[in-house]
């Protein structure tokens, strides 16, 4: 039994990962039926009841050897973080991964009622603070994830963590397949978060068209673009994403020199980006941009969430 089984009380070593605006309840309460821990982007609820109407139907919809919990993003930009960790630690939820910021705050009032948290990492530096700061887990984003990616193999992340954090690893990124999976537990990861196969699932909530393209395009399509959020992010190689481009405006990298407006560009490429995301995920548009990972691969039909899982174990 893998410890990550212990820990969220699942029977499979396997977190179906946030993913902004396609993660929902429903995937999550299949996935859990099915044995695996779910997760979903805090960000995919406007307002703060609609997300605590989210936790109530998960804990209402939650079996035995399954588990779910959110996604925060803890930096300037998203200024909805507080009252949302708030949400979290007043309805309570299995735990919280954390992305892009330092999550002191968030693990200090989640241990407080009990939740654990887990952080999303890209290298040694920042997986050492997070250990110091008591996560409960790191989760080792490489180079093989969709949307925000690290700069690692899968091995070389993986095992320097390993053997140099004293706290769990959980490894997202380059698992389309079994043995993929088995292959990160092989370098020492307890378990594996993963996103792009379950776009295409009957239970995820955007477009055919996008779940049409995670089963047309594979790894070779898959590029990085910091028209999204002003990050690099990974999306498909559509025609439109070709037409756009991948690089900042002139006029971006300009405002992105200045200190003192940084920021605020930050600030506002995350919104427009997000806005345009969710145009294309939720809308039959030709401009569609697409954010996916090379597992996507693997990705030959439009399946439920449990043969997916299936597929894994």
């Amino acid at each position: 039994m893998s410890d990550l089984t212990k820990i969220l009380n699942i029977k499979h070593p396997i977190i179906m990962a946030p993913m902004f605006l396609v993660s929902n309840t429903k995937m999550v309460i299949e996935g859990m039926k099915s044995g695996v821990a779910g997760c979903i982007p805090a960000l995919n609820y406007r307002t703060l009841e609609e997300l605590r109407e989210a936790i109530k139907e998960l804990k209402e919809n939650k079996v035995e050897g399954g588990s779910f919990g959110f996604n925060l993003i803890v930096n300037k930009s998203n200024v909805k973080y507080k009252s949302q960790l708030e949400v979290l630690c007043e309805e309570g939820v299995d735990f919280i991964i954390t992305s892009l910021g330092s999550p002191a705050e968030t693990i200090k009032e989640a241990h407080k009622v009990g939740i654990k948290v887990f952080c999303d990492v890209t290298d040694l530096k920042f997986a050492q603070k997070v250990t110091s700061l008591k996560a409960d887990a790191l989760i080792a984003v490489n180079n093989e994830a969709g949307g925000h990616r690290g700069n690692s193999s899968p091995k070389e992340l993986i095992e320097e963590l390993v053997a140099n954090c004293d706290i769990p690893v959980i490894s997202a990124g380059g698992v389309g397949n079994k043995s993929q999976l088995d292959e990160m537990l092989s370098y020492g990861a307890i378990g594996v978060s993963v996103g792009s196969p379950f776009i295409a699932s009957e239970e995820s909530g955007v477009t055919q068209d996008y779940k049409e393209a995670c089963v047309k395009y594979g790894a070779d399509d898959i590029i990085m673009t910091k028209r999204i959020s002003g990050t690099p992010c990974t999306v498909i190689n559509t025609p439109y994403v070709q037409k756009i481009g991948t690089e900042e405006t002139w006029i971006e990298k300009i405002l992105n020199k200045n200190r003192k407006l940084k920021k605020w560009v930050k600030m506002i490429r995350f919104s427009m980006g997000m806005k345009a995301t969710e145009k294309a995920a939720k809308k039959a548009t030709y401009k569609t941009v697409w954010v996916a990972g090379p597992s996507i691969e693997y990705t030959k039909s439009i399946q439920s969430v449990d043969e997916i899982v299936k597929g894994f174990v």
